[in-house]
């Protein structure tokens, strides 16, 4: 049987091109990578998905553990992880994230 965290998790990212599992929210992060993060995809002016993980430390606990990814904030795009602040701050540099947001 599913857990409903785990339901929760897949179902947020099926939902939403890009969703971004962040400290705090967009109004007010608690965390300068999460805040960062959030900045870039506006700058780009890509519509994003937050789910702020302090509010739901059961997905702070289990999101790590589906994703293999330790730290947040973590970025899906259609469905996939991209990675966290770092990565996608590399991706946007190269272009890379330009590119994988067009073809998603």
């Amino acid at each position: 049987m599913e857990n409903p965290t785990t339901e929760r998790i897949e179902k947020e990212i099926k939902s939403h091109k890009v969703v971004l599992f962040v400290k705090g929210t967009p109004e007010a992060p608690q965390c300068g990578f999460s805040a960062s993060t959030m900045e870039l995809f506006r700058k780009l002016d890509v519509p994003f998905h937050t789910v702020d993980v302090i509010a739901n430390p059961d997905i702070r606990r289990t999101l790590p553990q589906i994703s293999n990814w330790p730290t947040f904030p973590q970025v899906f795009i259609d469905g996939k992880l991209v990675g966290g602040c770092d990565l996608v701050h590399e991706m946007h540099e190269n272009g890379q994230l330009r590119e994988l947001l067009r073809s998603a």
